[in-house]
């Protein structure tokens, strides 16, 4: 993957719906060489697919955190099981650092979001957390 594919890959990050002709303009080369570097792009498997994120989807848990947990012994993959299976978590992170595991949490209220690290921190095994309210997010290249 050369800087163009990263750059192509960069708009599209910001913008996942822009067209063939607003990417060639903005990386300043043909919709053509857009269209062929897309089609490698998705054919090697680099970009596995598009998402969108609608409206609803930031009102139905307007509450988000992350998560950082401390582990005690080998329980990780266990905890990690229990974590994908509550409706709170959207997503579970192995990192390396003072932190064992990094959560991705949604909620619908700072009551539901207490409730939620409350059980996360009953589980057997999870030895420490500590746990940041998402205020405000950007997207790269956005302003």
């Amino acid at each position: 993957m050369d800087d163009l594919d990263q750059a192509l890959i960069a708009q599209l990050r910001r913008d996942g719906r822009a067209s063939v002709l607003h990417l060639a303009d903005r990386l300043g080369v043909s919709r053509a060489t857009v269209r062929l570097r897309l089609a490698r792009l998705l054919e090697r498997q680099e970009i596995l697919g598009f998402t969108a994120i609608t409206r609803a989807d930031a009102q139905d848990a307007p509450v988000r955190g992350l998560m950082l947990i401390g582990i005690e012994g080998r329980g990780a993959d266990r905890i990690m099981a229990r974590l994908t299976a509550m409706a709170q978590v959207t997503a579970v992170h192995s990192t390396n650092g003072r932190w064992d595991l990094i959560v991705d949490l949604a909620a619908g209220s700072l009551s539901e979001l207490d409730d939620v690290l409350r059980r996360i921190r009953d589980l057997d095994g999870v030895m420490t957390s500590e746990t940041n309210l998402i205020l405000s997010t950007r997207r790269a290249g956005t302003r």
